[in-house]
């Protein structure tokens, strides 16, 4: 899903215009990223958390020249799922398996 799909469906559902919509994605992209610059962490309750984890200075190469380059330290935007989004997920994709495997296992050999 895109950006423009996310739009779209807000607009649909909340049978709002397509400028409204896309003011409220941006408008919630937005303080998003202001909270992960100021070092606030986001939680959306039953979907999940967003917060930034700092990554350490390191040594790296350039992958052109094979020269070492040093890497500064950086923040880098982490995403954890909630239980409940997890649980969703996995319980949408295991229906096809579940119901396949009991109709295999009820299925009566023909002799």
């Amino acid at each position: 899903m895109t950006k423009a799909d996310l739009i779209e469906e807000v607009s649909r559902l909340a049978e709002l215009t397509r400028k409204d919509s896309e003011v409220i994605v941006e408008t919630i992209f937005d303080s998003v990223v202001r909270a992960l610059r100021t070092g606030d962490k986001i939680e959306i309750r039953g979907f999940g958390s967003f917060r930034t984890r700092q990554r350490k200075p390191r040594v790296g190469r350039n992958p052109k020249t094979g020269d070492r380059v040093e890497v500064p330290p950086k923040k880098i935007p982490f995403f954890k799922p909630s239980k409940e989004l997890k649980d969703m997920v996995n319980h949408d994709s295991e229906k096809p398996q579940a119901a396949a495997a009991e109709a295999s296992s009820t299925a009566t050999p023909e002799s």
